[in-house]
Order: structure tokens, then C-alpha cells, then sequence
């Protein structure tokens, strides 16, 4: 297991892995309004979530607690992020909508290997009455990876959570590191070589010296 804190230790970060079952294990960010005190909300991923998702959820949790630490905000426990700013981008890569009874709403990818689940307001029982956010890959029932979000947690790290989701960026990926069932939705593009800073020639001789 690894685990670390921030200065102030209301924030840590943990990794567990089971050795004996490859592929298994989490990744958990969690908050607490006083250090080492009650947990205010957690977000979990599976050690199989794609590195890019978990690393930009950590980067934009480093910038708002260093804005919440240079300012008289707390956006880490009272984020005034409307939660539309998560899903709204969904929508306008032509994400489907589906709304439950139970209060329940669920967007999926066009290509059906993707799903991000918002409960509104917590329900009285089962996953959905703890987790306020929960996207996975895969079929539901056996996703190749899932990332839950407590209630509680800042509306501003899940909206950085679906933006990297929906991002075009390619990846560099490994075909043995894609699943099987993934890859006839591979898209390949072409590496492109790092161009070098262009760096001026050294100047002459100035005019009316010699060397």
C-alpha cells in the first residue's frame, strides 16, 4: 500500500493493490474538514482506470487546494460548481441521456462503451445511495473499470474527471494494453516527433572588428 497526505492533512491519497490478482486494487482520494478527522467524501477509481482520468482529477485537486490555501475560499468542502458543468459536455459530444424515477440520471457514449451516473438525491439504498457520481467502462455488470465519486465531493474535480473522459487527445497505447473487445473502436494516429526549439544562429562579427 502507498499512501500520502498533504501539509495540512485534511487531504491523502491512497493506493492498494492485490498482489495475488493482477489488475485488482484502488486508487482513493479522500477529504477531511480537520485533519485526521470524520471523512467529509472520497473518490475511488480501479487500478485498471486509464492513468490520464485519475491523473487529471489529481491535477485539478492540486489547484484548487492551492487556491482554497492562498484565499479565504474552501472549494474542497463547499464547491459552489453547479453540477451541470460536469455533464453538460457530455451532451455536446452526443452522449445519450437517461432519467430514473429514483432520481437517477445516466448519459451514455455513442459507442456504447462508456457510461457516467449522477444521483440526485441520494437514494435509500444500495451503490447509488452513497455515491453521487459513478462512470465505468464496459457493461455495467462487469465494467473493465469504474470511478466513484462521493457525495460531497467537489462537482469541480468530477467536471475535470468527464472532461478527460471525452477528450480527443491521443494516447499512447500499447496493443496488448488495449482489451480485446476495445480495439475494433480504436482510432490510430500517426506520432508525431518532437520539433525542437528553433534556436538563432550566433551573431557575427560587429562591423569594423576583426577576429
Amino acid at each position: 500500500m502507498a499512501f500520502s497526505s498533504s501539509p495540512c492533512a485534511r487531504l491523502w491519497t491512497r493506493l492498494v493493490l492485490e498482489p495475488d490478482t493482477p489488475g485488482q486494487g484502488t486508487w482513493t482520494i479522500g477529504a477531511n474538514r480537520i485533519p485526521f478527522g470524520p471523512k467529509a467524501w472520497e473518490i475511488t477509481f480501479d487500478v485498471t482506470t486509464p492513468a490520464e482520468l485519475v491523473r487529471d482529477v489529481n491535477a485539478e485537486l492540486l489547484d484548487v487546494y492551492l487556491e482554497d490555501r492562498y484565499s479565504d475560499r474552501d472549494r474542497l468542502f463547499d464547491d459552489d460548481t453547479a453540477p451541470h458543468t460536469a455533464y453538460a459536455p457530455l451532451f455536446a459530444r452526443g452522449w445519450s441521456h437517461e432519467v430514473e424515477m429514483a432520481g437517477t440520471q445516466t448519459f451514455h457514449s455513442p459507442d456504447g462503451l462508456g457510461a457516467v451516473r449522477h444521483q440526485f438525491p441520494p437514494g435509500s439504498s444500495g451503490e447509488s445511495a452513497h455515491a453521487a457520481w459513478t462512470a465505468w467502462a464496459g457493461a455495467s455488470t462487469h465494467p473493465r473499470w469504474k470511478a466513484r465519486f462521493t457525495q460531497g465531493a467537489p462537482a469541480t474535480l468530477v467536471a475535470a474527471f468527464t472532461a478527460s473522459l471525452i477528450s480527443t487527445e491521443p494516447l499512447h497505447r500499447a496493443v496488448k494494453d488495449v482489451p480485446l473487445d476495445f480495439r475494433h473502436s480504436l482510432y490510430m494516429a500517426a506520432a508525431t516527433a518532437h520539433q525542437p526549439t528553433a534556436v538563432p544562429p550566433p551573431a557575427g562579427p560587429a562591423p569594423g572588428r576583426t577576429r
